[in-house]
């Protein structure tokens, strides 16, 4: 279930993440969704293991990858405000 799972667990996190994060600045469609939650799982499993909070070979959960959807989400819209502003 390995990456099948990743990809499962990426959409559910970037869709929630859609919904916690305020703005018009964000991406939309399905495939941007997915590929929003699992670099969020990335971010988290990355995050995670740098903090000790988890060990090596284990990957953030729907949580952690929501966590790390709505942190990509918030650099996304930075970076896309100060695009727009120049």
């Amino acid at each position: 279930m390995g990456i099948l799972g990743t990809i499962i667990i990426g959409f559910l996190a970037g869709i929630i993440a859609k919904f916690l994060t305020p703005g018009s600045n964000e991406p939309s469609g399905f495939i941007l969704t997915t590929i929003l939650g699992i670099v969020g799982a990335f971010v988290a499993t990355y995050l995670g293991q740098a903090m000790g909070w988890y060990g090596p070979g284990e990957g953030a959960g729907l949580i952690g990858a929501v966590v790390g959807a709505v942190i990509v989400l918030v650099v996304w819209a930075m970076f896309s405000n100060r695009r727009s502003s120049v």
